[in-house]
């Protein structure tokens, strides 16, 4: 085994209180850039982390954080088929996601400075400093989706958020389904489930920064995906968490190789895990399986 079992030990924790305390820092200074900035007065938003920050399967090197900022007063809506706007009382929106986007950019830049700001693909990056950490904020319309538990009640839905990347790619996800259903699976496990994430996750760092993996195709977020997907008594099924983390590598990389993986979700269970658009697909996922077993020098 590469990595002693007090190594393995020690990559469960989470952050420390220093590298925590830059976070809620972090999230306090774009909280209070976007509801004080004039252009959003009129605009009801919720501000809250998400990621392996809020998930609480962040490790040590990967301190940044992903903040959505939510627009509830305008939202995005998924309706059953053959209903409108006007069977669940809706009107047509007073700002539109371009237009809300940038007022959300202008509001970082004018708290944290112009040139710490950048807009990405899909977020807008703060650089970090010795007060804060690194930041990636989504600016987003809440996401009603009624179709997906066919409901024609206008107050019941499920929520998501709805955004769009710069190069127009829209994006959909449920982050706080992602964020329940992991804190379940970790009381299910015994507090077990995102102790292997992080476990799984430093692994995964190691090997990025050896050049043994893509870091840009398996991505944090894949691996507390895979880790989601394994049984909870596989999981809990070991005494020294090297037997746990071989027995999650084997069960995931058999399943994989017995086809036995169409119907793995995200966390959320909102969206599968392998289907077209992904960074990754299920061969490459495979193969980094098999490496990441070779990598720690499992028998």
């Amino acid at each position: 085994m590469k990595y002693t079992e007090d190594t393995l030990s020690s990559w469960t924790s989470p952050l420390s209180q220093t590298e925590e305390q830059r976070v809620e820092n972090t999230i306090r200074m774009i909280k209070d850039a976007v509801t004080s900035y004039d252009k959003l007065s009129d605009c009801t938003m919720e501000v809250f982390a998400q990621g392996s920050y809020a998930n609480n399967t962040n490790v040590r090197q990967d301190s940044d954080v992903d903040i959505c900022v939510m627009l509830t007063s305008t939202v995005f809506c998924n309706y059953v088929d053959g209903k409108t706007d006007e069977d669940y009382g809706y009107t047509t929106g007073s700002i539109t996601y371009n237009d809300y986007k940038s007022y959300i950019v202008e509001a970082l830049k004018g708290k944290f400075g112009e040139d710490v700001v950048a807009v990405g693909n899909k977020s807008i990056n703060i650089k970090s400093n010795s007060y804060h950490v690194n930041a990636d904020v989504v600016p987003a319309f809440q996401y009603r989706d009624f179709k997906i538990i066919n409901s024609i009640d206008p107050a019941k839905y499920v929520e998501g958020i709805k955004y769009f990347a710069k190069d127009g790619t829209e994006v959909i996800n449920y982050p706080k389904d992602h964020i329940n259903n992991g804190k379940q699976k970790n009381n299910n496990t015994n507090y077990e489930y995102k102790k292997l994430v992080r476990i799984m996750k430093h692994t995964r760092n190691d090997m990025v920064d050896d050049g043994k993996v893509n870091g840009d195709k398996i991505t944090s977020f894949l691996i507390e995906c895979l880790v989601w997907n394994v049984p909870n008594d596989t999981i809990t099924g070991s005494n020294t968490w090297s037997g746990t983390v071989q027995n999650a590598i084997a069960y995931l990389w058999k399943s994989i190789k017995d086809e036995n993986h169409q119907e793995w979700g995200e966390v959320s269970e909102r969206l599968y895990l392998f289907h077209p658009g992904r960074k990754w697909t299920a061969v490459e996922t495979k193969d980094f399986l098999c490496d990441m077993y070779n990598y720690l020098e499992f028998e």
